[in-house]
């Protein structure tokens, strides 16, 4: 049985939850109020030292960074791939998805958003215009980027699902919870609408998790 430590509305918890619905394995969901600051106690942190979340628990072993944990899986569980087999089309699609891992999501993760709040004083407006920044300013290059690589706007990348839409859609999702425009992006736009038909996505949705609070 695989553990998955995580939070509910975390992006990066929700691309692993994503991979492991994909991959159709028996797993375990283990919540992290990060709001409570569970990520802190020691029951956590001598296994994660950086106190975040994703973490996987897997035969004893404890494994952190979403991506990481991914290819893990992707290696343990191959199919169905989440990587292209060329070594140019894997190179593309790894960059793609650190631009979304790396690039847009670490400056508006929950840690950096209460900084912003509560060391510099940004009231509620200007944090979400911080945060609307940074989202138009990578979903504009990805934009790009899809439209250079070909994508149809059912995936990020060929014919079939990928690392890179396993970034995407959690992105996606943060953003429209910040009221987002997303005219500009109708391929990323048309990306999320078909991937949220495919009940991978919806059984890793937020709202589908056990600590996700009831309406």
């Amino acid at each position: 049985m695989l553990k998955l430590y995580g939070y509910y509305r975390s992006s990066a918890a929700y691309r692993v939850r994503i991979a492991l619905e994909l991959k159709s394995l028996n797993w375990e969901s283990v919540p992290v109020n990060l709001q409570f600051g569970e990520q802190k106690k020691e029951s956590f942190s001598q296994h994660n030292p950086q106190g975040l979340v994703p973490m996987l628990e897997s035969s004893g072993q404890f494994f952190a960074q979403s991506l990481a944990i991914i290819e893990y899986l992707e290696e343990l569980h191959p199919e169905p791939p989440l990587l292209p087999s060329g070594t140019a089309q894997r190179a593309r699609v790894r960059g793609m998805a650190h631009q979304i891992a790396m690039e847009m999501h670490p400056l508006n993760n929950l840690r950096v958003l209460k900084y912003l709040e509560n060391e510099l004083g940004l009231n509620e407006e200007k944090k979400t215009s911080w945060y609307q920044h940074w989202i138009a300013e990578g979903f504009r290059s990805l934009e790009k980027t899809l439209k250079i690589y070909g994508s149809e706007g059912q995936f990020c990348f060929g014919e079939s699902l990928s690392l890179v839409d396993v970034c995407l859609i959690p992105q996606v999702y943060n953003g429209l919870r910040f009221n987002c425009d997303f005219s500009g992006y109708p391929l990323i736009k048309s990306i999320w609408d078909h991937c949220m038909t495919l009940d991978a996505f919806r059984h890793a949705s937020p709202e589908a998790q056990p600590d996700a609070p009831e309406e």
